[in-house]
């Protein structure tokens, strides 16, 4: 009964079984105890909210933040007890930040409906009632059979019945899954594939037994039995029968498929990642201050209200004759009266927790990421793509990093392969004009002029061109027979494969003589030397991590059964017998030592009694539905073994553009580069000195091929020893996969302390999950330091999620590390701009913007302490309640969202050429305690002078009349209470919005319009809201006040001369420290200035005579850096001089 209910609720899954049946067709048994399993319908839901739950889900999620919660508190308080000030003073700018949020998020969730709608209303045709019935995607059932026309997506996670072609085969291309343009070939089983029409489906009877969904897009366990002439055949489905949804089909005219996983239920639904929240720095210091500033409140309200009990304890302040308690505040509890002060003075002094912090630091993040997807410096034209911001939450955490971790290959190198090399029955080639030549030997010397193949050299090529995953271009498929070259070869055709090593191995092969010209049925054909033959494939062992290899099991023209495998060196040559293998072994070390890649290739010749065996065992396995995978590794490893050797390939792969300079910006800016990489050490080793990574100068330790921990460990502590002996000359540790779990199973600690020695770190032989391990492992260490992870394939996926930023390459190896990054570059050249620049600039703006806001809330809440002083902590508030509410909104919070959006300190051009000056802002340099310390500080020293500078100068003013007049023993009349209090606070309003302008070095005219114009906005404001007798209001204190307090000569002076005696300490601090103490970016702002690129500029200072459209354009220009060349050019070459 329980679990009914939790079913009911949504608890608990509809399946609970490890499989499921489906019916095709939905034809269920006729005996009554069968009860058909429930399934997900078709509707995919990538939206939060719904219309029901939007308004309880929003404000439970925006309420678990601490600010809002906690002004929610003051706003009930508020509500309940009499307080000094109105509950619209706490509630409106509340309402207006979950307001402001809720339309965003709310938006945001009403796109995603609109995309859901758009899915889940696409037409489709299914199969019902022996006709195609038109329908919606959403009204897709599991079992129903749908069909799909060339260049449609799959609208659900088909096993495909049937194609066009009589082999029940078809072409899919998976790109909006996993980036991945290839073709991919998808065959049904024969006793389906022959039925093409809807009426020959109608009555096909078959059952499905498959795995539950989960998320693994290339794993698919099940089987179909179909019912024919009273016989039920089992046939195995695997990956290659399933058709995901959101692929889309090619080259195939129809295919008809049954439905098995559905709506949120299909592969591509499962890969809806929600990333796991990161935080940056920034956020963190920014809760501290918060909680910081907290206990300032609490101290204030406590002290408060303990010095008005100590006050009242004399009688004639407890009940003055202007304000005598009623019998009920006589009689009250003396707690309950504390309590109710406490509550009435934290209500008074809130304001100094800053409520519009949280939705100005979300609109800072949100706008400005904008600006990195807009730089024309980061566009990659070749490919037409443009940086990509995935989380702008993490903006400022760019100009924090301290260690990158990369990926090699598609990283550092193009994943464009080119043949270069191959080892051939222990001799090297090298392809020289179309021709395979031996080592050696050349088209002059007297053997060089070779003609055909020699048996080896033919039976390798073969392999090469049987052994893949490789397509072709079905235009060409009928166009094989085309024109051939004298030498046997035909015109080019256009392959297409997953595996960029496989494209260039196969293309090579093609053009030495021997080439691929398709599958036709299940067979595979080759063309050697311009003879046509023809190899059936039997079967075909998938490549897997684990095993590092790929087979297939073809039969030769002869009839001769064959294995022909090709994989890491390190899974084949140990399972060879025969060959030369010492030979390969050393040519395999020498074309890694020059940084190619490295393949073997091996084959075996099977009896008919041992393909027997392999048959039988390799059926049983793939038909099993419990540890399917298990079973078949165990085969596979029955399979291949005892191989002959036949030689490996080398491929090269080049280096990106700029590759070196990057890293080298990268060290120059104190960050730590570590390439974790799959590759074999030679090779890696090879790469990291062709691309800067490791110096030639430096001395290169080494822990690798370790197979004890005792042996590890003692390998370390030389490494340890030897670093220590030469600390003078720099290090480059090299570490491989196997020893590297040794030494973080019991040595984590002597292992971090000599990497962290090592100048730079190069991981080989890793698997995706120690890539993850190893960034983890830096990132929890001790210093806590802020960690970069890069690359481009699913492979590189866990440790983009692991580290603190996550960058994804679009390249060749698929879009999922795109999908799962935080930002995303087409080349790594582009780190360097993306760290330097917009890191640098995002973290100086939003590390100013946090701390002036609690500067600016001190400022205003001060003084309110200060007055209570004065009016023996009667609770009475200095601020009219609407000053109260738009101090925060309004009046002060426009210049410093300007400023947090285009400040720019230092010109780009000078951040990118000086990556030096990185490391002035890194280990969160700017938000630390000191810089924290400075403006709190600032922030009381301002409050004392606005408030004492005011009551010192205007105190004796008798012109002042205003509201709450008190007489003085000298019978002088001092001016009022809301005038005071309006003075103090337009003081403030000019101080605050003057310093915003003092920290702003790169003016615009939006900078200038915003800070000028939020100066005038007060006064226009103040003088229309005390000029008019507003009839809704209940009180009218304001009334005249204004326009009275700036009649006043005397006020005027006293405006002016406490804004600067506020602003000229600071800016004598300011000119002192950069004089006497000027960091590396005070020293490039000075050359800057005098090289004539003066950040002070506004963006329309350039040549006259320009169109408006110009200005514009040039605006958009300076913001991303892109601004008068030659003018940066000349500062670069003077700041390389100067600039330290």
């Amino acid at each position: 009964m329980l679990r009914w209910v939790r079913q009911q609720l949504g608890f608990d899954p509809p399946h609970q079984s490890d499989t499921r049946t489906i019916y095709i067709a939905n034809r269920f048994p006729q005996h009554g105890h069968y009860v058909p399993q429930k399934f997900a319908d078709n509707r995919i839901i990538s939206s939060k909210y719904t219309v029901w739950n939007f308004v309880p889900k929003n404000l439970f999620e925006q309420f678990r933040r601490v600010a809002n919660f906690y002004f929610l508190i003051i706003f009930l308080v508020q509500l309940m007890i009499d307080t000094p000030t109105s509950p619209i003073t706490s509630g409106l700018p509340l309402f207006f930040v979950i307001t402001v949020t809720a339309i965003k998020q709310g938006y945001e969730d009403w796109l995603r409906h609109k995309a859901d709608n758009e899915v889940n209303g696409a037409p489709v045709y299914v199969v019902r009632s022996g006709g195609l019935v038109k329908t919606r995607s959403k009204n897709i059932r599991v079992g129903d059979i749908v069909r799909v026309a060339k260049d449609e997506t799959f609208p659900v996670d088909l096993v495909l019945l049937s194609s066009d072609r009589v082999d029940g085969s078809c072409h899919v291309t998976t790109a909006s899954l996993d980036g991945e343009t290839n073709l991919k070939t998808h065959v049904a089983v024969p006793e389906t594939a022959v039925l093409q029409s809807v009426a020959n489906l109608d009555k096909l009877v078959a059952v499905i037994e498959c795995q539950q969904p989960e998320a693994d897009l290339y794993r698919f366990v099940g089987r179909i039995t179909v019912s024919q002439q009273a016989e039920e055949i089992v046939r195995p489905l695997g990956p290659e029968s399933l058709l995901l949804r959101g692929a889309r089909l090619k080259n195939t005219k129809e295919i008809f498929g049954v439905a098995v996983y559905t709506g949120m239920e299909t592969k591509m639904a499962l890969n809806y990642k929600s990333k796991s929240q990161k935080r940056s720095a920034v956020e963190k210091s920014m809760n501290s201050f918060l909680i910081i500033y907290l206990i300032i409140l609490l101290f204030e309200a406590i002290l408060s209200t303990i010095l008005k009990y100590a006050w009242q304890a004399e009688e004639k302040w407890d009940e003055p004759w202007y304000n005598e308690k009623t019998e009920h505040e006589r009689n009250s509890s003396k707690i309950l009266r504390f309590i109710s002060d406490f509550l009435a003075f934290l209500v008074l002094y809130n304001f100094i927790i800053p409520i519009s912090l949280y939705v100005t630091v979300e609109m800072q993040k949100f706008l400005g990421s904008f600006f990195i997807g807009w730089d024309l410096d980061l566009y990659h034209e070749e490919t037409n793509q443009r940086a990509q911001v995935n989380t702008s939450d993490l903006n400022e955490e760019l100009g924090q990093v301290e260690y990158v971790f990369t990926d090699k290959t598609g990283t550092l190198t193009e994943n464009e392969m080119q043949f270069r090399e191959c080892s051939i029955n222990g001799i090297k080639y090298q392809e020289v004009n179309g021709k395979l030549t031996p080592e050696g030997f050349s088209e002059d010397s007297p053997d060089g002029n070779r003609h055909g193949l020699v048996k080896e050299e033919e039976l390798f090529l073969k392999a090469v061109c049987l052994c893949h995953t490789v397509q072709i271009n079905a235009d060409q498929t009928d166009g094989a027979d085309g024109p051939w070259h004298a030498n046997g070869i035909t015109s080019p055709l256009e392959y297409y494969a997953s595996s960029p090593d496989e494209k260039a191995l196969v293309e090579a092969a093609s053009r030495v003589g021997v080439v691929f010209t398709g599958i036709s049925g299940d067979s595979m054909e080759v063309k050697s030397l311009g003879k046509p033959e023809r190899y059936k494939l039997l079967h075909v062992l998938e490549f897997d991590p684990n095993r590092r290899r790929m087979s297939v099991i073809v039969e030769s023209p002869s009839g001769e059964k064959l294995l022909f495998t090709k994989g890491a060196e390190s899974s084949i040559l140990p399972r060879s017998k025969s060959g030369e293998i010492d030979k390969t072994r050393i040519h395999v070390d020498e074309f890694a030592l020059k940084g190619l890649r490295t393949l073997c290739v091996a084959y075996r010749r099977f009896t008919p009694e041992e393909y027997q065996e392999v048959g039988k065992r390799l059926q049983e396995a793939r038909t099993a539905l419990q540890q399917r995978e298990e079973r078949l590794a165990d085969v596979f490893n029955f399979i291949e073994r005892d191989l002959e050797l036949l030689g490996a390939t080398g491929v090269e792969d080049k280096l990106q553009e700029k590759v070196q300079e990057t890293i080298e910006a990268l060290r120059l800016a104190g960050i730590k580069v570590w390439v974790l990489t799959g590759d074999k050490h030679e090779t890696a080793v090879s790469v990291s000195l062709s691309c800067g990574h490791f110096h030639r100068t430096m001395n290169i330790l080494e822990l690798v091929q370790h197979k004890s921990d005792s042996t590890c460990a003692e390998q370390l502590r030389q490494l340890a020893k030897r670093i220590k002996e030469d600390h003078v000359i720099q290090h480059g540790l090299v570490v491989d996969g196997t020893s590297l779990s040794l030494a973080l199973r019991e040595h984590e600690k002597l292992f971090m302390e000599v990497c962290k020695n090592c100048s730079a770190v190069l991981c080989c032989r890793m698997a995706p999950l120690q890539k993850a391990k190893v960034v983890r492992l830096l990132k929890t260490s001790p210093e806590k330091p802020i960690t970069l992870a890069i690359g481009d394939g699913a492979n590189d996926v866990s440790m983009i999620q692991e580290a603190h930023v996550g960058i994804g390459i679009m390249g060749k190896e698929g879009r999922q590390a795109v999908r799962n990054s935080d930002y995303a570059i087409a080349r790594f050249k582009f780190l360097s701009k993306l760290l330097f620049v917009h890191g640098h600039f995002y973290y100086i703006r939003i590390a100013t913007l946090v701390q002036y806001f609690f500067y600016k809330n001190v400022c205003f809440i001060t003084p309110q302490f200060l007055y209570q002083f004065f009016c023996l902590f009667s609770q009475q508030t200095l601020y009219d309640s609407v000053y109260l509410t738009l101090y925060n909104i309004c009046f002060t919070s426009l210049p410093v969202l300007i400023y947090s959006l285009f400040e720019q300190h230092v010109h780009p051009h000078v951040l990118q050429s000086k990556p030096v000056l990185y490391r002035d802002i890194s280990k969160n340099a700017h938000l630390g305690f000191k810089p924290f310390l400075y403006w709190t500080v600032l922030g009381f020293f301002h409050a004392f002078v606005f408030f004492y500078g005011s009551y010192l100068l205007m105190g004796e003013d008798t012109s002042l009349l205003g509201n709450g007049q008190i007489l003085k023993p000298n019978r002088q009349m001092m001016f009022g209470n809301w005038t005071f209090g309006t003075l103090v606070f337009t003081v403030m309003v000019i101080t605050v919005t003057m310093k915003m302008a003092l920290e702003t070095h790169f003016w615009t005219w939006i900078n200038h319009f915003v800070t000028w114009g939020s100066i005038v906005f007060y006064f226009i404001f103040s003088l229309f809201y005390g000029g008019i007798i507003w009839p809704f209001l209940h009180t009218q204190d304001m009334y005249f006040v204004f326009v009275q307090l700036l009649s006043s000569g005397s006020a005027w002076f006293a405006i002016i001369l406490i804004v600067v005696a506020c602003l000229f300490i600071d800016v004598v601090k300011k000119v002192l420290y950069r004089h006497l103490q000027p960091t590396s970016t005070e020293k490039a702002q000075l050359t800057e200035a005098g090289s004539g690129i003066n950040c002070l500029d506004s963006m329309c200072c350039f040549s006259d005579g320009e169109t408006a459209c110009t200005s514009v354009r040039r605006m958009l220009e300076r913001l991303m850096g892109r601004c008068s060349p030659t003018r940066v050019n000349s500062v670069c070459k003077v700041t390389e001089e100067t600039c330290i």
